[in-house]
Formats: C-alpha cells, sequence, structure tokens
C-alpha cells in the first residue's frame, strides 16, 4: 500500500507506465529548455536584441509598482551588466535543463526568472488600427512557472538526464559538493 489520500490504494504500475511517466517528465524538461534557449538566442550581447523594450514594458503598462521601481532605478541605469545577466542565466537554464544536470536547482532559477516575464507582459495590450487587440498571451508564462514546478517536484532530470545516471554516485561520495549536486539533483 502507497502513501496518498486518506484511505486510497495506488495500484502497483507496470513498467511501460512507469517509462511513460519517465518519458513525459523529460519531454517537459527538454520542451522549457529548447524555450530558454530560444530566450537567449533573441538577447544575444552586446546589443541584447529587444530585451530593453520588454523592460521597459511595466514602466509603460505598470502591474506592480515595487517591481516598476526595481526596473526604472536599478534594472535600466545598469543595463549591460543586466542584460549579461540574463542572457548567461538563460543560457544556462537551457544547457543544464537539457542535458538534465541540477535539474531541481535551474528549476527554481526557472520560476525565477519567469516571474519578471510576467511582470513585463501582463499588462501589455495594444489595440491595433483595425480595432484588434495584440499583446502576449501571459497564460504562456503560468504555464512555464507550472512545467518549472512540476520539473523542481519531480526532479526531472533524473528522468532520462544526467542527474539520473550520476545522483547514485554522489549520494554514495561523502563530498560536500557531491551532497550538494545529490540534494539539486
Amino acid at each position: 500500500m502507497s502513501v496518498g489520500l486518506p484511505g486510497s490504494v495506488e495500484p502497483t504500475r507496470s513498467p511501460l507506465e512507469v517509462r511513460a511517466g519517465l518519458v513525459g517528465v523529460a519531454v517537459l524538461r527538454l520542451t522549457i529548455g529548447l524555450v530558454w534557449m530560444s530566450e537567449a538566442y533573441w538577447k544575444f550581447p552586446p546589443e541584447f536584441g529587444v530585451l530593453r523594450r520588454w523592460v521597459e514594458r511595466p514602466l509603460e503598462f505598470p502591474v506592480f509598482e515595487p517591481y516598476n521601481w526595481v526596473v526604472e532605478h536599478i534594472i535600466l541605469p545598469n543595463f549591460t551588466l543586466f542584460g549579461w545577466t540574463v542572457f548567461l542565466a538563460e543560457a544556462a537554464l537551457a544547457a543544464f535543463l537539457l542535458i538534465g544536470l541540477a535539474t531541481r536547482l535551474w528549476a527554481l532559477v526557472g520560476m525565477v526568472m519567469t516571474v519578471p516575464i510576467i511582470f513585463s507582459v501582463i499588462n501589455y495590450h495594444v489595440t491595433a488600427a483595425d480595432g484588434t487587440t495584440l499583446g502576449e498571451w501571459s497564460w504562456a508564462y503560468y504555464m512555464m512557472l507550472a512545467i518549472h514546478a512540476a520539473l523542481l517536484g519531480t526532479a526531472g532530470g533524473r528522468a532520462y538526464g544526467l542527474d539520473g545516471v550520476l545522483r547514485p554516485h554522489w549520494k554514495a561520495s561523502s563530498g560536500r559538493l557531491a551532497g550538494l549536486l545529490a540534494r539539486v539533483s
């Protein structure tokens, strides 16, 4: 009997069901890794693409006043440093999620990185000349949060990723780094 909802008993899962679950988690991890790769691609340094325009969006279409203050007084005056930080973080997110290494850590980083994106796009709506409303579909970013939460909760790198291959070695080691890697995998 497994632990679940009070009074519930989970039937034994077949190897095929277990494998299908692992494949599903791996597909989520690879998909969100590719999303971050595409995000990093259009922010390529030293110009950082249209990143500045998107960072300024909350000032034009406010969502959360403390975030707007951070954008105006911290991010924009230090935009080059910010641009490099965002580019490197998104490239690292893509790389680590694609290979499934330290996935729980990178899933948490992905959640943190997604929140300001939501603040940048949630109220961005422009009416075109023909009367149609243009803007970002904010639900895409809520789904990004959900995917990262799923990877965090399922330890997504253990599903056909390097975490699954290396974690037994990290757990068997007495070193601090190995212990840390075992916890974030």
